[in-house]
């Protein structure tokens, strides 16, 4: 491409203003490749050439008109089939494929007639001898001298579908203001050496266009998260479970800890492990009830707990974070159940949705991810019906390698953590957290006595990245994602 638009470029110097259609033949490539060479000048330097759009109206022989060319026109063939003695009409219509059309021209121009003074019609030469025009003028368009040929004539010829015009797109191209023979690449990206050194001064940077639009996608694909995703919905309600509202990713600092019984000064309430919002940065409108007996909770303790022994603050309480997890939608919806709803009644929440940590990320772990929350409340439950349900929940989505450690929680007790065996890491990663959760929050709350909460967040990233292979979760969820990965991934069928 390189050489072809130096050689239009040196045309140009040489010959000024040409059209590309008449370069096809100096120059020896097809139209369409001397137009991309055209564009290729254009797209480098925009003020290098000119160009005006131009048409050009050519003819061209149809399959009928090459037939002429090689055998004459239909009147000159029928006339040639007629013998000195004259033949029957009907015989004579049998002599060629297009003698009705051959017969009618034949007539109109007066080199057939029809004897009738012997009896029977027959079909007789009127003139000796005849010049065939039609195929001249075909020839004449083979050879591109169709300019010979009046206009008036070439269109009778299209309707009889001899001929057939075309109308072809060319440029005229001219020198332009900034017009040169040779053809500078032009810089696509302002790179740090550049800027550095300041060279990007005497260098020249091709204008992007904005106004170009992308490559459209053949099809909508559905990503691993959301299939997954889906597997995890479908499973919980056929366990059950009704889905929890996790439209707020802004919560207050009340409903995220301290309804949680996290202590405030607990690591977790630090800006190293929890982001914290500017604005709005503070809750006011609480629940007053629930506000001095989650305070008195953490001071003084209930159900025979003595609490934390510090001084709670409502300042801390107040502060706004991008939640940390959904349990403390969790905590929401426990509290309506027993406060708002005409007393206890045992359910089964489970809520799918984003939470946002300020981790350190590797391969495990992002500063936003997915927890899969559930919540069973009834009475007289127990670790062995937590456990139960994770092996029930995890045996249907075909992950049967699970183990389950010792753990501290601040608002569960027992606590456990759930680990998968991760067959591409080849180790146990671990998927989520559990546990039961302790009397200092569920009272607060208004659960009664007797009442047993278990409880865990899942990671969805995490048991995704096993079912479907992949090593790191950046290659999952992120910037760097390979779109290619999500047209190309196997359609997640659970083993049942």
């Amino acid at each position: 491409m390189q050489e072809l638009t130096e050689r239009i470029l040196q045309y140009i110097d040489q010959h000024g203003d040409v059209d590309t259609l008449d370069l096809v033949p100096v120059l020896g490539e097809d139209h369409q490749k001397i137009v991309g060479g055209v564009k290729s000048i254009e797209s480098t330097a925009a003020d290098m050439i000119k160009t005006t759009q131009a048409t050009r109206k050519t003819w061209e022989l149809t399959e009928e008109g090459k037939q002429i060319l090689a055998n004459g026109s239909h009147e000159a063939v029928l006339f040639n089939a007629v013998p000195e003695a004259g033949i029957p009409q009907a015989e004579l219509m049998k002599t060629s494929p297009n003698a009705k059309v051959g017969f009618s021209k034949a007539m109109s121009n007066g080199w057939i007639l029809m004897d009738k003074s012997g009896g029977a019609p027959l079909i007789k030469k009127k003139v000796d001898k005849i010049e065939d025009v039609v195929k001249g003028h075909v020839k004449a368009v083979a050879e591109g001298r169709d300019k010979d040929i009046p206009d008036n004539i070439k269109n009778e010829y299209k309707k009889r579908k001899i001929l057939t015009e075309t109308v072809t797109k060319s440029f005229v191209l001219s020198k332009g203001p900034e017009f040169s023979t040779s053809l500078k690449k032009l810089e696509t990206d302002l790179t740090v050496e550049m800027l550095a050194s300041g060279i990007w001064k005497d260098l020249k940077f091709k204008p992007y266009n904005f106004d170009a639009l992308g490559v459209p996608p053949e099809r909508g694909q559905l990503h691993p998260l959301m299939k997954v995703r889906s597997e995890f919905r479908s499973i919980f309600l056929e366990m059950g479970f009704s889905e929890m509202p996790t439209n707020n990713f802004v919560e207050s600092s009340f409903w995220n800890f301290d309804a949680l019984y996290v202590p405030q000064q607990h690591p977790a309430r630090d800006q190293q492990d929890t982001f914290f919002v500017s604005h709005p940065k503070l809750s006011n409108k609480f629940p007053m009830q629930l506000l001095d007996e989650v305070k008195d909770s953490h001071e003084i303790g209930t159900d025979g707990s003595i609490g934390y022994r510090y001084n709670w603050k409502l300042e801390e309480a107040q502060k706004n974070v991008l939640r940390t997890h959904t349990t403390g939608v969790s905590a929401r919806m426990l509290y309506k159940v027993a406060r708002q709803e005409g007393g206890f009644k045992p359910v089964k929440y489970f809520s799918i949705d984003k939470v946002f940590r300020n981790e350190t990320l590797d391969a495990t772990h992002l500063a936003e991810f997915h927890q899969v929350e559930g919540v069973v409340a009834d009475y007289g439950l127990t670790l062995g019906d937590l456990i139960g349900t994770f092996n029930a929940f995890f045996n249907k989505l075909g992950i049967t390698e699970l183990e389950y450690k010792p753990t501290f929680n601040p608002y569960t007790e027992p606590s456990m953590e759930i680990f998968c065996f991760h067959p591409g890491l080849q180790r146990w990663i671990e998927v989520g957290n559990s546990g039961v959760f302790r009397p200092e929050m569920l009272r607060p709350l208004g659960v009664p006595e007797g009442v047993n909460v278990i409880a865990w967040g899942l990671s969805l990233e995490r048991p995704t990245m096993i079912k479907y292979g992949i090593n790191n979760i950046r290659d999952l969820i992120g910037p760097k994602v390979d779109l290619k990965m999500v047209q190309d991934g196997p359609i997640c069928r659970m083993n049942r």
